[in-house]
C-alpha cells in the first residue's frame, strides 16, 4: 500500500510537525509514502489532492492542515469547501482521501493540540484501503 499526503503551508509549524507525525505513523503500520505534495494553503489541497489520485500507484492520499479561526468566518469558508470537495474527489477516483485538517474555528493553541490527529487520519486511510480490498 502507498499513500500520497498533501500538506498545507499554513500554519507551516503546526501543519509541519503534523506531516513528520503522519510519516512516521505510516512507517510505523508498515505503509510506504509515495509522495508528499506541500500546497500554500487548505484551500489549495484539493487539486493536489486530484493528482495524487490519478496516480495508479497511490492506494490513498491523507490531507493535513490548520484552520484557525480569525476575524471573520474566512476559515469556515475555506473548511466547508475544501472538505466537500476532498470527499468528492474520494468518490470520484474510488480512493479513499483521509481528512486530516483542523478546524474551522479553533485557536492556535487548539490546532497545536490536534497535531497527533494527523495519525488519526493516516489510520483512516489505511483502514478504509484494506476494507474497500474486501468488498
Amino acid at each position: 500500500m502507498k499513500l500520497g499526503i498533501v500538506v498545507s503551508e499554513y500554519n507551516y509549524d503546526i501543519t509541519m510537525m503534523m506531516l513528520e507525525r503522519a510519516k512516521e505513523h505510516a512507517a510505523f503500520l508498515g505503509t510506504e509514502v509515495g509522495k508528499v505534495v506541500k500546497v500554500p494553503g487548505t484551500f489549495d489541497i484539493p487539486l493536489a489532492v486530484k493528482k495524487l489520485l490519478e496516480l495508479k500507484d497511490i492506494n490513498a492520499v491523507v490531507t493535513l492542515g490548520a484552520v484557525i479561526k480569525g476575524e471573520t468566518d474566512h476559515d469556515q469558508i475555506i473548511m466547508q469547501n475544501a472538505a466537500r470537495k476532498i470527499e468528492d474527489l474520494s468518490v470520484e477516483y474510488m480512493k479513499p482521501v483521509a481528512l486530516g485538517i483542523s478546524g474551522p474555528n479553533e485557536s492556535r493553541l487548539q490546532a497545536m493540540a490536534r497535531i497527533e490527529m494527523a495519525k488519526d487520519a493516516v489510520d483512516s486511510a489505511v483502514k478504509m484501503v484494506r476494507r474497500l480490498s474486501e468488498i
